[in-house]
């Protein structure tokens, strides 16, 4: 009688053909793909940005550090593409291991202390406001001008005995000068300062996890953008930011629409400074 491992458990591991693959789960056809093209962890680590303990958690079938069914989604089909595996039967596989259904998307995992960003209170605006008075003085006094310009001619031609004007009714009132309202901006980012970054993402087509970072390091916000919702985030130098699904966000950046074609479930990691976007 021998003691230790049996030899089945010395084996190699087997290369499994596409066929087969469904009766494997996903963390273990990722596992072996990854063996079969001769790639460590860290490998696949670099070349796609997901964390080395995360990549270990997914070929355990483990996907709760993911932290979320969008993201446990983004990280199979970005892995499966670094290891030259088609990700369509390893997602339809996942939803088979998560019970057959879409789950409920779970909160972010907190990778990072959050500090929520509180809304900067507005005072009155008194440059529209000045601009708006001075308007009605001129108006007024161009208008005042023009009456009284009026009366002056009309005394000097005909008879040498001025005219008594006639007395205006109660009823009649003078006609105010219309102030023009002054117009809206488009966006309020776009007014963004020139000497700051200033940099507002919004969930335009579906929630995303998203963090962003000031010059220092800063953590401005780290957790779950639902969708319909938006953040802006400004800094004297540069913006650095993690879109855990950039594909479901529009993203402007000093006053401009980035127009990259980022797709569903892709994670960006992005850094923004005064002078951004060069073009567009």
């Amino acid at each position: 009688m021998s003691i230790g491992n049996s030899p089945e458990d010395e084996r190699p591991f087997e290369d499994v053909s596409e066929e087969d693959r469904p009766s494997v789960s996903v963390g273990r056809a990722l596992q072996q793909a990854r063996i079969a093209a001769g790639l460590t962890v860290d490998d696949v680590s670099t070349a796609t940005r997901v964390r080395i303990a995360i990549v270990h958690a997914i070929e355990r079938d483990d996907f709760a550090p993911c932290g979320g069914d969008v993201y446990a989604r983004g990280h199979i089909r970005t892995l499966a593409k670094a290891v030259k595996l088609d990700p369509a039967p390893l997602l339809a596989q996942y939803e088979t291991q998560q019970g057959g259904g879409r789950p409920a998307p779970t909160p972010a995992a907190p990778l990072f202390e959050a500090e929520r960003i509180r809304p900067e209170r507005r005072g009155p605006n008194w440059t529209a406001a000045m601009v708006a008075a001075i308007v009605v003085v001129i108006g007024f006094v161009g208008f005042t001008m023009v009456n009284g310009g009026d009366d002056g001619e009309a005394n000097v031609a005909g008879d040498t005995e001025p005219t008594a004007s006639p007395k205006p009714s109660p009823s009649t009132r003078t006609a105010e000068p219309v102030v023009p309202a002054p117009e809206p901006s488009d966006s309020a980012i776009a007014a963004a300062p020139q000497d700051k970054v200033t940099v507002k993402v919004v969930a335009a087509d579906g929630p995303s996890w998203i963090s962003a970072k000031d010059h220092n390091g800063k953590v401005l916000f780290a957790e779950l953008l639902k969708e319909g919702e938006d953040r802006t985030f400004q800094d004297n130098d540069k913006i650095d930011l993690v879109l855990g699904d950039a594909g479901a966000l529009d993203l402007f950046v000093n006053g401009k629409k980035i127009e990259d074609d980022w797709k569903p479930g892709a994670v960006e990691r992005l850094t923004y400074t005064k002078g951004d976007p060069q073009a567009g």
